[in-house]
This record gives C-alpha cells, sequence and structure tokens, in this order.
C-alpha cells in the first residue's frame, strides 16, 4: 500500500509513516496520513509523556499524582512510539511535532514557565479533582507504598526519623518520602496554581 503526494502524486510506502510520521516529499509539500492517529483511549485515565524540554514540568505532574513518562534525551520519533505503545498523551513545547507526527493527542504548551504551564495541564484535561498529591515517586513515576521505620532508616537522617512517623518508599529507585518543610512548600505551589484554574 502506497500514500501519495497530495502535490505531485509521488507514492510512498506506506511503512514510513508508522505511528502517524509525516515526510516532505521531493516537491517541498509535507505527506502523511490525512487522519491523525489516536493514542489515547478517551475511557482511561490520563498519563503523559512529556517531551525532552518539560522535564521540571514532569516532576511536578508527578508531584501531582499524574502518571508522566519523561525522558531527558529521547527523539520524537521514541517519545510518539511509547506514548501510542502506553496510551499516553503527548506534552510539548515543539510547534512541529504536530506536523511531523499525525496523531490527535499532541498538547503543545503555550505556557513558558513550569507552574504556568502545569495549571494549563491542569486547565486543559480538568484534572484539579484528580489531584493525588505525594502519591508518585518525583525521580521515576512509580507509585509510592507506605514503608516501616525499621526497613527506611539507614536512609532517612536522624533528625527526621526522631520527627516523623509515616514515610513512603518507591518500589523502583527506592527513594525514600517523608512529610516536612518541603511538603508545606509543594502544597502553597499546589494551591496557587488550582487557585487560577
Amino acid at each position: 500500500m502506497a500514500i501519495p503526494c497530495p502535490r505531485c502524486g509521488r507514492s510512498y510506502d506506506v511503512t514510513l509513516f508508522e505511528f502517524g510520521r509525516t515526510l516532505w516529499c521531493t516537491c517541498g509539500c509535507r505527506v502523511g496520513a490525512e487522519t491523525r492517529m489516536r493514542l489515547v483511549d478517551p475511557a482511561d485515565e490520563i498519563r503523559f509523556a512529556a517531551d525532552a524540554m518539560l522535564g521540571k514540568l514532569a516532576r511536578w505532574l508527578r508531584l501531582l499524582g499524574f502518571d508522566s513518562f519523561y525522558a531527558r534525551d529521547i527523539a520524537d520519533a521514541d517519545l510518539v512510539r511509547r506514548a501510542r505503545e502506553e496510551g499516553r498523551v503527548i506534552l510539548t513545547r515543539d510547534r512541529a511535532l504536530p506536523e511531523e507526527w499525525r496523531v490527535a493527542d499532541i498538547h503543545v504548551l503555550r505556557s513558558e514557565t513550569t507552574f504556568d504551564q502545569l495549571g494549563e495541564v491542569i486547565s486543559r484535561f480538568e484534572l484539579a479533582d484528580a489531584v493525588r498529591l505525594f502519591s508518585r515517586c518525583s525521580g521515576c513515576n512509580r507509585e509510592l507504598r507506605p514503608a516501616a521505620v525499621a526497613d527506611v532508616a539507614d536512609r532517612v537522617p536522624e533528625r527526621v526519623l526522631g520527627g516523623c512517623a509515616s514515610f513512603w518508599e518507591c518500589p523502583e529507585c527506592h527513594r525514600v518520602y517523608w512529610e516536612g518543610t518541603h511538603t508545606l512548600r509543594i502544597k502553597r505551589v499546589v494551591e496557587q496554581v488550582l487557585a487560577v484554574d
């Protein structure tokens, strides 16, 4: 099967357009499938794939409890492929990405600062009621599990052990989390972001 260039009619093998990819024809026209491919089933819980420019946003989305894939040096093709395989909405600042990839589930962020981007995502996808603060590892995205003091004592500062009763651990990277002054700062930021929504 082939996909023709809409301008000159030159045909390209359909395998060149995997995952919604497009390409430039020799005549200067962009060639690709006519319809935008869906990556996400609307009935599923929303999950994100942030492009290489949005590491801070991905970290904040994780802090709010949203499944957010991020890899610092990921190529666009790998990002789109992973988003399709895992049913994720792509978040990007790259305005060319929706031109190069004809997939429906790409959101190009207009906001420039991390907190404005966070507010934009929460508003666009109506996530305010779905926030579950501190339920995911901000580093590797896994859901946190409660941890016994004895299991984390060797990885937590002594001053924290004496003043904290509850701990959580990432099952992937084994990072330990607890409530401290940093959680109050994070909660204030989240309240401000949600208030703007």
